[in-house]
C-alpha cells in the first residue's frame, strides 16, 4: 500500500502525486497498482487483497517490477544489521506474493549475525470474527501471525468473564493458531485504543490485571511472546510525548527502573522483567502439578525450574499448600521483589523436602501472582 494524501512528502523529501498515483521516489506508477475499488466486505478475500485499505492505494505485487522495488527496500535494511520485520496489514496481501518476497530477502548481515541466518518476519493478520475471507493459517507457512486472539481471551478471563480454571488446556484447544506460529500478546498499540482488533483488552490502565495476564503468558509454553512499551494517553489519537518544538521526549529512567516523562515502560516493571527472566529460565519444559479452587485461582509448575500462582479470586485470599515441582530450599518471590545478595527483597517461600510450599497471596496486595525459579533460590 502506499500513501494516499495529497502533496506527500517522503521522510527522506521524495514527494509524490499520490491523485495520479505517481511515486517518482521508487519509482511506481499507475500500471504498478491494483485497480482503486473499495473494501466493501471482510468476507470477501479477493476484495480484502486487491481492493484499498482505508483509501490507501493498492499495490500490485503480483507484479516483477513491484516485487523487486520491496526486496531491494529490505535487502537494504538486512545490510544496515536489520534482523526482522513487522508486515503490517499482511491480510490485505495474497499470500504467494508475500512468501515469494520474504524468500528473496537475503541472510542477515554477518558483520553481526552468524552465517545463513534468516530475517524473521511477523505478519499482521486480524482473524477473530466467523465471517472473515482472509484468515491467518494462511499465512503460517512460511512467517509468525499476530494471534490477536491470544489477548482478547486472556484478557476477558482475567477480567472475570471466563474461569481461569479453565486455562489448563490454553492454546490450540481454545481456537487459537499452532504455538510454533503463532505471535502472543496482551495488547498493542492498535487494540489498547480499541481499534485494530480492538476490544476489551488489558492494558497498563488496568495494572493489576494487566500484570497478571502477561505473568501467565510469560510462565505458559505457547508462541512466541511479546511485550509492548508504550507511553500514557488519555486520547487515542495523541502521539507520543514531546516537547514544544515536535520533537520526541527523552526516556527518563527513575532509580527503581521504571520510566518517566510520559513513558510507560511496560518491559521494565518489575513483575514484567522477572517473569521474562522466569520464561528463560524454565525453557525447555512442560507445565506440570496444575491446582485451580474451581474458579478464580490456579497455580502450576514448569517442571523442576519454576512455579507460578496466581489469585483472581474477588475480595478472597489464596492460602494453600501446593506441589511446587521444586527441590528443598527457600526461594524469592519474583513478583514481589528481586533476589539480591543472597536475600529477598520480597516476600520468600520455603519449599519442603516433598517439593511442596505453603503459598499465599493476600487479596489486598498489589499483584495477584507469585512466582518462584530455580534461578531465584537462595539457600
Amino acid at each position: 500500500m502506499a500513501a494516499n494524501w495529497p502533496n506527500a512528502v517522503g521522510y527522506g523529501g521524495s514527494t509524490a502525486d499520490t491523485y495520479n498515483l505517481m511515486y517518482p521516489g521508487v519509482p511506481y506508477g499507475p500500471a504498478n497498482f491494483h485497480p482503486i475499488c473499495e473494501i466493501t466486505s471482510y468476507s470477501d478475500a479477493n476484495l480484502v487483497r486487491n481492493c484499498e485499505l482505508s483509501g490507501l492505494h493498492d499495490l500490485d505485487q503480483s507484479q516483477d517490477y513491484v516485487r523487486g522495488k520491496i526486496i531491494g527496500y529490505l535487502n537494504t535494511l538486512v545490510d544496515y544489521g536489520v534482523a526482522g520485520f513487522r508486515v503490517d496489514a499482511a491480510k490485505h496481501m495474497w499470500p504467494a506474493d508475500l512468501e515469494y518476497i520474504y524468500s528473496q530477502v537475503k541472510n542477515l548481515n554477518t558483520q553481526w549475525f552468524a552465517s545463513n541466518t534468516r530475517p524473521f518476519f511477523y505478519q499482521e493478520v486480524i482473524d477473530q470474527s466467523g465471517n472473515e475471507g482472509v484468515h491467518s493459517y494462511e499465512y503460517t507457512s512460511f512467517g509468525v501471525v499476530t494471534e490477536f486472539k491470544y489477548g482478547s481471551m486472556l484478557s476477558s478471563a482475567f477480567q472475570g468473564n471466563n474461569a481461569i480454571k479453565y486455562l489448563k488446556n490454553w492454546g490450540p484447544e481454545w481456537g487459537l493458531l499452532d504455538g510454533a506460529s503463532a505471535l502472543a500478546f496482551i495488547d498493542n498499540h492498535d487494540n489498547q485504543r480499541g481499534s485494530g482488533g480492538g476490544g476489551d483488552v488489558l492494558t497498563y490502565k488496568t495494572a493489576k490485571l494487566y500484570k497478571m495476564a502477561i505473568a501467565f503468558m510469560l510462565a505458559w509454553p505457547y508462541g512466541i511472546t511479546r511485550v509492548i512499551s508504550s507511553y500514557y494517553f488519555t486520547n487515542t489519537d495523541a502521539g507520543p510525548p514531546s516537547n514544544s518544538d515536535g520533537t520526541i521526549k527523552d526516556v527518563f529512567v527513575n532509580g527503581d527502573g521504571t520510566c518517566s516523562n510520559g513513558w510507560v515502560c511496560e518491559h521494565r516493571w518489575r513483575e514484567v522483567l522477572n517473569m521474562v527472566a522466569f520464561k528463560n529460565t524454565v525453557e525447555g519444559t512442560t507445565v506440570a502439578n496444575w491446582w485451580d479452587n474451581g474458579d478464580m485461582q490456579i497455580a502450576f509448575s514448569r517442571g523442576n525450574a519454576g512455579f507460578i500462582a496466581f489469585n483472581d479470586q474477588y475480595n478472597t485470599d489464596f492460602k494453600q499448600t501446593l506441589q511446587t515441582g521444586l527441590p528443598r530450599g527457600t526461594y524469592c518471590d519474583l513478583m514481589s521483589g528481586y533476589k539480591q545478595n543472597g536475600s529477598c527483597s520480597g516476600k520468600s517461600v520455603t519449599v519442603n523436602e516433598d517439593g511442596t510450599a505453603y503459598i499465599q497471596i493476600l487479596s489486598s496486595e498489589d499483584n495477584g501472582m507469585l512466582a518462584i525459579s530455580s534461578a531465584s533460590k537462595v539457600n
